[in-house]
């Protein structure tokens, strides 16, 4: 048995790829649009790993998809969390739980999913903004 992939629901294909690709960092892998059933499917990894995939599903039909926490969240390791959540402030994203232990932060793609965010290796030493700010909403 093997992994292959987690596939999230989305309703703006092109404000998820800003989301995912753009400001996340992760890297378009393939992309299938099928005419007949109406949807187009987009695979994306984090650079260098592609054995855990992240599939876009969007169906060019309107239909209104309801949150779940029981779906849980995507994490993703990353190299400077401080660094990739300023990135992401700068791309308007809300930062729903900062990173004032140097080590995790939480953020929400346009679909309303969580995504965690946790710092390769030892967390980074507390620094401001990141220690005084507050959470926002829920993660």
């Amino acid at each position: 048995m093997n992994y292959l992939h987690t596939m999230v629901r989305v309703t703006d294909l092109d404000a998820s790829l800003r989301f995912y690709r753009d400001g996340l960092g992760l890297q378009l892998l393939r992309q299938h649009d099928s005419e007949q059933g109406r949807f187009t499917l987009v695979y994306l990894a984090a650079p260098g790993d592609t054995r855990a995939e992240l599939e876009l599903t969007y169906n060019w039909d309107p239909e209104v998809y309801g949150g779940g926490r029981n779906f849980g969240h995507l994490a993703y390791r990353v190299n400077d969390i401080y660094a990739l959540c300023q990135h992401l402030m700068d791309q308007g994203v809300t930062i729903n739980r900062p990173p004032r232990d140097g080590h995790m932060a939480f953020v929400r793609s346009p679909d309303n999913i969580s995504i965690e965010l946790l710092q390769a290796g030892d967390p980074l030493p507390p620094t401001e903004p990141w220690v005084s700010m507050a959470n926002t909403g829920s993660w």
